[in-house]
C-alpha cells in the first residue's frame, strides 16, 4: 500500500486522473476495477473515480509496488490490460506478428509504451508462458523491426535460444523478407536491384542515397520485380538484401519512384484521394530459408509466411 497526501499542486485532480499519475504501469481498465473495488481510499473511504481532490486529503492505494515504476521499455507490458496483437504463427519458439501501420516495434524517445513488443510481452504473460519474476534476465524480444508507419511481419523469440538462432540467420541472411510497395510510375527495367550507400541524417531523421562510399553510408541492396501497372501506378514485390533504415522507401526514390503516401521521400497528395490513409509499403512475406545449422528452430527450414492482401494494393490496383 502506497499513501499520498495531496498538496495544492494537486488539488482539483479526479481520483482516477491522479491515480493513474501516481500508479503510472497500473492499466487504466485494472485501475476504473480498483476503485470500484474501494482499493484505492480517500481519507479512509473508497472513492469515485470522478471524485475531486482536496489539500490535504489522504489517498490509499492498496496496489502492487511495480504499479508505481515508471514506464520503461522493460516493463511497459505492465501498462497493457488487453493485448492487441495479430498472430499469423505461433510456437513453444516463436511468435510471427502482423503489426499495424502506426505501431511502433519498440518505445520511441517520445516514451510511448503502447508498443508491439509490450503487446507481444502482455500476452505471453497473460497465457502463463513469460513470467519476469521467474527469469534472471531474459524476455521476449523482437528479431526484426519495421517501419512506424509500415504493417507487416516481425518475428519474435520466446525463448533465449530462439532469439540467438534467429539474429544469428538474420545476420547471416537466411530468413528471406519480401515487401509489396505501391509506387508512381513504370519501373524500367520492370525487374532488377537497386544498390546503393545509405547515409542516415538522424536530426532530420531522413536517409539520403550516395552512389559511392562516403564516412557513415552504408551498403544498401533492394532486389525488386514488377507484379502490376495501373494508371501510372506500379506493384512491386521488393526483397532486403540487407536491411537499412527506411531502405526500400529511399532507393525507390532515388531512382524516380517514390511509395505511393510516402510524404518524406516524395508525396502524399494522391494516396489520400484514393482513400489511403499512408505509405504504401507491407512485409508481406517471410520465408526461413537456414542454409547452415539452426539447432532447436530446425523444423521451420523452408518454411514461409504470408499475410493478407493489403488495402492499398486493393484501392490502387483492385481485387
Amino acid at each position: 500500500m502506497k499513501e499520498f497526501i495531496i498538496n495544492r499542486n494537486d488539488a482539483g485532480q479526479r481520483l482516477d486522473r491522479f491515480a493513474g499519475k501516481a500508479a503510472p504501469l497500473l492499466p487504466e481498465a485494472l485501475l476504473q476495477k480498483y476503485i470500484r473495488l474501494k482499493r484505492i481510499k480517500v481519507n479512509g473511504r473508497g472513492g469515485k473515480r470522478e471524485q475531486r481532490l482536496c489539500a490535504g486529503d489522504t489517498v490509499q492505494m492498496y496496489i502492487n509496488d511495480e504499479f508505481f515504476e515508471r514506464p520503461t521499455e522493460e516493463n511497459a507490458w505492465r501498462r497493457v490490460s488487453v493485448p492487441k496483437i495479430r498472430v499469423v504463427y505461433e510456437d513453444a519458439n516463436i511468435l510471427l506478428a502482423d503489426k499495424p501501420a502506426g505501431v511502433l516495434c519498440h518505445a520511441g524517445e517520445d516514451g510511448e509504451w503502447n508498443t508491439l513488443l509490450s503487446n507481444i510481452q502482455a500476452y505471453l504473460y497473460n497465457k502463463g508462458e513469460w513470467d519476469p519474476a521467474l527469469e534472471n534476465s531474459f524476455s521476449p524480444a523482437l528479431c526484426n523491426r519495421i517501419d512506424r508507419n509500415t504493417r507487416g511481419l516481425v518475428i519474435a523469440a520466446k525463448t533465449a535460444e530462439a532469439l540467438r538462432v534467429l539474429d544469428e540467420k538474420i545476420r547471416l541472411r537466411e530468413i528471406d523478407k519480401y515487401y509489396l510497395a505501391a509506387v508512381h510510375g513504370r519501373m524500367e527495367p520492370a525487374a532488377g536491384e537497386l544498390t546503393g550507400f545509405l547515409f542516415k541524417d538522424a536530426v532530420k531523421n531522413r536517409v539520403y542515397v550516395r552512389q559511392k562510399p562516403e564516412p557513415g553510408a552504408r551498403m544498401a541492396v533492394t532486389r525488386y520485380k514488377t507484379l502490376q501497372y495501373k494508371d501510372g501506378f506500379s506493384l512491386l514485390e521488393c526483397e532486403l538484401l540487407t536491411g537499412r533504415t527506411h531502405q526500400i522507401r529511399a532507393q525507390l526514390a532515388a531512382a524516380g519512384h517514390p511509395l505511393v503516401g510516402d510524404g518524406k521521400y516524395g508525396t502524399d497528395k494522391p494516396a489520400k484521394e484514393l482513400g489511403i490513409p499512408g505509405q504504401a509499403l507491407c512485409s508481406w512475406k517471410l520465408r526461413f530459408s537456414f542454409k547452415t545449422g539452426a539447432g532447436g528452430l530446425s523444423y521451420l527450414r523452408g518454411m514461409e509466411f504470408t499475410i493478407g492482401t493489403p488495402e492499398f494494393v486493393e484501392k490502387i490496383f483492385g481485387k
